[in-house]
C-alpha cells in the first residue's frame, strides 16, 4: 500500500481523532506564531484535514497546506467554508515543487518522521524557505523510545495498520538540520512528551 493510499483509507476516522496532548499543542502553536509576520506567505507539509492550517492562517498573509493524500486534502477543503480565506490546501508531496516558494516560513507538525529520505526532505524545505526564513517543526523521535513499542509499529506496519516510519533520536535530527545547512534556532520540547522535538532553524 501506498502512502497516499493508507492516509487516505485512514484520513475520516484521522479527522474524527481528538488532539492527544492540547496543552502541548497550543504551546507548540504559540511557539510557531512568535516567528511568522502578518505579511508572511508560509507552507505546511504534511497538512493532513487541515486544523493546524487554520489556526495558523489568521497570523499570516497566506498559508499554502499541502499533504500526499488526496482525502485529507478534500476534508481540509471542506472545513474552509467556516475558516479565513487565505488558505490554500493542495495534494502534493513534501518533495514536490510549488509554485509559491520561496516561503518566507515552512511549517511541518508530525510529518519528517514519516518520510524516507530525511536529508533530501530537509535540502528541499531549505531551498524552498528564503534567505532568513524559518523551517519550523515538531517530529515524534522514534528513536528516543522503547525498543518494544517499535517492535510492535513494525508489526502493525506489516498488517497495513501504521505508515512507514522513520526512526532517528533527537541528537540525529538535529544534525540532519544542520548537515542540511539550516542553522538552529530554538530545540526543545514541551509538556512531559520530551521524545516530540520542537524545531525552529533558519535559513542562512
Amino acid at each position: 500500500m501506498t502512502a497516499a493510499a493508507f492516509w487516505d483509507k485512514i484520513a475520516p476516522k484521522y479527522a474524527k481523532r481528538p488532539i492527544d496532548d492540547v496543552p502541548a499543542y497550543e504551546e507548540t502553536l504559540d511557539r510557531t506564531r512568535s516567528f511568522l509576520h502578518q505579511n508572511d506567505r508560509i507552507l505546511e507539509i504534511g497538512c493532513g484535514t487541515g486544523s493546524t492550517a487554520l489556526l495558523l492562517g489568521p497570523s499570516v498573509q497566506h498559508v499554502t497546506a499541502t499533504d500526499i493524500s488526496p482525502q485529507m486534502i478534500a476534508i481540509a477543503q471542506d472545513k474552509l467554508a467556516d475558516g479565513p480565506d487565505n488558505i490554500t490546501f493542495q495534494q502534493a508531496t513534501a518533495l514536490s515543487p510549488l509554485a509559491g516558494a520561496p516561503y518566507d516560513a515552512i511549517c511541518g507538525f508530525n510529518i519528517l518522521h514519516l518520510l524516507g529520505d530525511l536529508p533530501r526532505v530537509l535540502a528541499h524545505l531549505k531551498s524552498s524557505v528564503k534567505p532568513g526564513g524559518f523551517v519550523i517543526t515538531k517530529t515524534p523521535c522514534l528513536g528516543e523510545i522503547n525498543i518494544g513499542l517499535r517492535v510492535i509499529v513494525r508489526l502493525m506496519q506489516l498488517v497495513g495498520k501504521a505508515p512507514y516510519v522513520n526512526s532517528f533520536t533527537i541528537k540525529e535530527l538535529e544534525a540532519a538540520f544542520k548537515k542540511a545547512g539550516l542553522d538552529l534556532v530554538e530545540t526543545g520540547h514541551f509538556t512531559t512528551h520530551t521524545s516530540n522535538r520542537f524545531i525552529v532553524a533558519r535559513r542562512p
